[in-house]
């Protein structure tokens, strides 16, 4: 109309925007739309609107139509004054199929759907009966249209349906959806539309009725079964790239629960009739089936299903989907038995599913990961039984009760030796570490669990039962099938990744004592403050103390006993301390004690040297005689023979000794000396890294790590072995070039054929031919000299093999031992000490900057200037009493200044500088004695501004003069060398942070 027209492009702009392909646009024209509407209340714009509307329905843009559908939807929503049946009259004179041009027959399709749909979504069609009529009707008329539409108008009458209520079904619509309902079982899309109806209207759609529309009294019987199968199989194809269960397919499942013949339906329908055709779209469909289907069973049923071909089938097809290029249909599994337990109130039916997925085994070992996270939500009554039930199949375990299957490739590789006892090893191991994963789950859990789950993985890790005894629970379950030397040791690796999971682990429980432990960030112990690890020692006490009911697996001998003894008397003795100023020191102690105590189960002779002289250090430590004055032959005190342990325990392959001695060294810091301190950066030195000493301290692990490595990891090892192949060959090419220019071999070689006669002296062939006597002589002595230039050879790339993996673990124990720095410049920033730290870390970092780029080299600098960057330079808090070192501090700084002026690489240059600046701050930072003027802070307000004269007089112990002559030479360096390695960057820090 021209007034619209008239009144600008503003109100016709909404338009173009609800078209747009952006959701963002659409939906704020809408929006716009309906404000402007509502605002201006004239007539003809609002039968415009419509009309625009109604035309954009049939757009040849997709993402056109549904905005103005939805843009149309909100107008009837928003005017009810509309009439809905004229909207709907002009929709389907706008977009007449009959009159429309065969090319726009697509447009005119869509046009006419979008528009029923909007007519639905405004809420009103439903009122209105005559359009519901009618929209149905067309609807109807649409789902022929399937070239274009598919079944879009098939599903949209289901939706419609679902809003109805049951009345006007069965006055307005079941007459012209009879035909559809009569014809259920010709597509998927009307036995969709029968089962909704069953479901929606009971009343309507008697047994009588069924049998007056279709035969039948029941959709799902004997007689229908093909057909569903049938129709099922279509609708899992036509739905694949959907990648979730046909509707049609879980209605039919509720509908067969509803007529009781679920059972009839599991078994003919999906485990005889669908899994006939070995397709992915069907197999995927009966496994959503199953996920589905968890919720709504009953625990006879549940125990059915989880028995049957369809898991099978699953189990199957999660062990030959490991590739990664294939789907992988678990996650989705997991996600339906995690939303059925999380909404499950039934513990009997949780333990159900978590057994029957538990004994879905191949070869002994559940397909399900050990790790499986769905327990968190179990009910305590449920994970309780489930416990005992893992525990039980560990110590009897029923094959038989298993689900187990095998592979084909597996049929073909088995032998027929020990199949069983192959089962059952693999089924104890899932269950070890299944048990040990609880404890790390976020489940609801009590401390009674965690230590009946630990006192069970520590007894079948180290001893066996003799003869029952209440006094351990554990002795009074017989095992079926004994454990072998390999299972006990599994069950060993497992324990001490569980004292690894213990001694992390956040206090349990809801008292009141628990709940200031956890805010206080407190890990490893029991509510009433015990550590995990020490009541498991007092347990492995009392067996080793009830030798008539149990006996080890590898007994002590008495020198072992002793120690332990000993151990556990140490530490009693340390509990009954009561000197709070040395609490922090005790518990450190204690846990060392203990972690060594019960590494004589795993390694006693390793173990033994290192108690030993941790149990001497404790003594020390303790002893009240007086402080004797040092002198350099002493012997070194209690901190440096605790350093020297922690680092033998950090050459060990665990990450449990790592952190617990991280931990330890944070509680003894405060008593760290200059030479425990030294001790540490000894290994850290570059230029040591030839010491015999230091290399025996990471070889003598070096197999040990390998192998660790090795079992940890087996995708890793393989990696590095085929790197080690690699490296071989390389290497032995260039043995075979060095082979080539060998003189001394050359002249062994010639003396051999001249001793033989095959040369003449001057070195020309003999004219002689030797005979066979000869020629085998000479054979002999030659092959025995390649013989044992091979074995050279061979010795040389053993060697540079040996030096290589040496090197590897050298730098691996370096990489550990910078731990033990970072805890100490986070817990101990105002330590003097921390002034010690700052050349032998710059060396490290010039030496790494300088050598080989391998990974492992990569990472060790990085680190190394990680923890100097943020924990040392970025520090906070600092030393606030150097009075007595401003000299030296000063001649650090002129020092670091110096290097970083003579560096030609600007990056470690930076490193320098930046030390020199974490200097400054320390010193301006205190109070000289001599000096009477305190630092004077500024207000927050002013940290931005010129600094004004009091805060140029916070000089502190700083030397102004000396400082400022140290950087103007620098600067005078920068500013006239060409090639200098200082950076403007460098000075512009300077000159903000150190305005003086």
């Amino acid at each position: 109309p021209r007034g619209v027209l008239r009144q600008g492009r503003a109100f016709l702009d909404l338009f173009w925007d609800i078209a747009k392909p952006e959701q963002e646009v659409r939906l704020a024209a809408t929006a716009n739309l309906l404000r402007h509407l509502r605002d201006g209340g004239k007539d003809d714009e609002l039968k415009y609107a419509l009309k625009r509307l109604v035309e954009g329905l049939g757009a040849t843009r997709e993402a056109a139509r549904p905005g103005f559908s939805l843009a149309l939807a909100q107008v009837l929503q928003a005017f009810e004054e509309i009439p809905v049946f004229s909207v709907l009259e002009q929709i389907k004179e706008k977009h007449d199929l009959e009159k429309v041009k065969k090319k726009l027959v697509r447009n005119a399709a869509f046009g006419n759907f979008f528009g029923v749909m909007a007519l639905f979504q405004s809420g009103r069609l439903v009122k209105d009966q005559k359009a519901l009529l009618e929209s149905i009707q067309l609807l109807q008329q649409l789902a022929h249209h399937q070239a274009h539409l598919r079944d879009l108008p098939s599903k949209t009458i289901v939706d419609i349906l679902s809003e109805v209520p049951e009345t006007v079904f069965e006055e307005v619509l079941f007459g012209i959806l009879q035909a559809d309902l009569t014809s259920a079982f010709k597509s998927p899309e009307n036995l969709h539309l029968l089962l909704v109806g069953i479901q929606k209207f009971p009343g309507v759609l008697k047994p009588k009725k069924l049998k007056k529309l279709f035969g039948s009294p029941t959709i799902v019987n004997e007689e229908n079964i093909p057909r569903l199968v049938e129709l099922l199989q279509s609708a899992a194809k036509s739905e694949k790239k959907d990648k979730k269960l046909p509707s049609v397919g879980f209605d039919l499942l509720q509908v067969s629960l509803k007529e009781g013949a679920f059972e009839l339906f599991w078994k003919e329908a999906v485990e005889n009739g669908l899994f006939k055709e070995k397709s992915g779209p069907v197999s995927y469909m009966c496994y959503r089936l199953l996920g589905s289907a968890l919720p709504l069973l009953s625990l006879d049923q549940l125990q059915m299903v989880l028995k049957g071909k369809v898991m099978q089938h699953y189990g199957e097809h999660v062990v030959t989907t490991q590739l990664p290029d294939r789907f992988k249909f678990a996650p989705e599994m997991e996600a339906y038995v995690d939303a059925f337990l999380n909404s499950c109130d039934d513990p009997e039916r949780q333990l159900a599913v978590m057994i029957g997925f538990s004994t879905l085994t191949n070869q002994g070992y559940p397909v399900v990961p050990s790790i499986w996270r769905v327990v968190r939500h179990l009910q305590p009554v449920a994970l309780q039984k489930y416990i005992d039930w893992l525990k039980d199949m560990f110590l009897r375990p029923d094959l038989d009760c298993c689900l187990d299957f095998s592979t084909n490739r597996q049929k073909q590789n088995q032998e027929n030796v020990n199949i069983a006892r192959h089962k059952i090893a693999r089924l104890r191991k899932w269950i070890i570490h299944r048990l040990m994963s609880i404890i790390e789950s976020p489940v609801k859990k009590e401390e009674n669990l965690v230590m009946d789950i630990s006192r069970f993985c520590f007894f079948h890790a180290f001893f066996e039962t003799k003869k029952k005894t209440s006094q351990i629970p554990e002795t009074n379950a017989l095992i079926s099938e004994p454990l072998d030397e390999q299972a006990h040791s599994l069950a060993a690796n497992y324990f001490f990744g569980l004292l690894q999971t213990l001694n992390t682990l956040t206090v349990l429980g809801d008292t009141a004592e628990a709940a200031a432990l956890r805010e206080k960030h407190i890990h490893g112990v029991t509510a009433d403050g015990k550590l995990w690890i020490f009541l498991l020692v007092e347990y492995a006490n009392e067996l080793l103390s009830s030798e008539k009911y149990v006996k080890a697996v590898k007994p002590f001998t008495k020198e072992q006993r002793d120690a332990w003894e000993r151990t556990l008397q140490s530490v009693k003795n340390l509990q009954k301390k009561e000197n709070k100023s040395d609490s922090a020191k005790i518990f450190a102690f204690q846990q060392l004690l203990l972690l060594m105590a019960i590494h004589l189960f795993k390694n006693p002779s390793e173990t033994m040297d290192l108690l030993s002289d941790l149990l001497n250090c404790t003594e020390r430590a303790f002893s009240k005689e007086p402080k004797k004055k040092k002198t350099e032959n002493t012997e070194p005190g209690w901190v440096e023979v605790i350093v020297e342990i922690l680092l033998s325990l950090l050459a060990q392959p665990s990450l449990l000794i790592r952190r617990i001695s991280k931990s330890v060294f944070g509680r003894i810091s405060p008593n760290l000396t200059k030479r425990g301190l030294q001790l540490i950066l000894d290994v850290l030195d570059p230029y040591q890294d030839q010491d015999e000493e230091s290399a025996v301290v990471v070889t003598e692990e070096s197999d040990k790590k390998i192998k660790s490595a090795q079992d940890t990891d087996d995708e890793e090892s393989e990696d590095s072995s085929d790197e080690g192949d690699t490296e071989e060959e390389n290497d032995s090419g260039d043995e075979e070039k060095n082979e080539e220019v060998d003189e001394d071999f050359r002249s062994q070689l010639m003396n051999v054929l001249q001793a033989g006669n095959a040369l003449q002296k001057g070195g020309d062939e003999s004219d002689e031919e030797l005979d066979d006597e000869a020629m085998m002589a000479l054979d002999k002595n030659i092959s025995a000299l390649f013989a044992e230039q091979q074995k050279r050879i061979q010795a040389k790339k053993d060697e540079r093999d040996r030096i290589r993996k040496e090197k590897i673990l050298r730098r691996d124990f370096k990489i550990k031992v910078l731990d033990l720095i970072e805890v100490f410049l986070s817990k101990q920033p105002e330590n003097p000490l921390v002034f010690d730290i700052i050349e032998p870390l710059l060396q490290v970092i010039e030496q790494c900057m300088s050598s080989d780029s391998d990974k492992q080299e990569v990472d060790f600098l990085q680190k190394t200037a990680h923890i100097f960057t943020n924990s040392l330079c970025r520090a906070k808090q600092y030393c606030k009493r150097v009075d007595a070192l401003q000299d030296d501090l000063h001649t650090l700084v002129e020092r670091l200044v110096k290097k970083a002026c003579k560096h030609t690489d600007s990056s470690v240059a930076l490193y320098y500088f930046s030390a020199s600046l974490y200097l400054l701050k320390v010193l301006r930072g205190n109070v000289s004695d001599k000096s009477p003027t305190p630092p004077v802070s500024l207000p927050k307000k002013q940290t931005n501004t010129i600094p004004q004269a009091c805060q140029l007089l916070s000089t502190g112990c700083l030397d102004v003069e000396r400082v400022t002559s140290i950087y103007q030479q620098a600067l005078t360096q920068f500013l006239t060398k060409r090639n200098s390695a200082l950076t403007s960057s460098m000075f512009l820090d300077l000159f903000t942070r150190f305005p003086v």
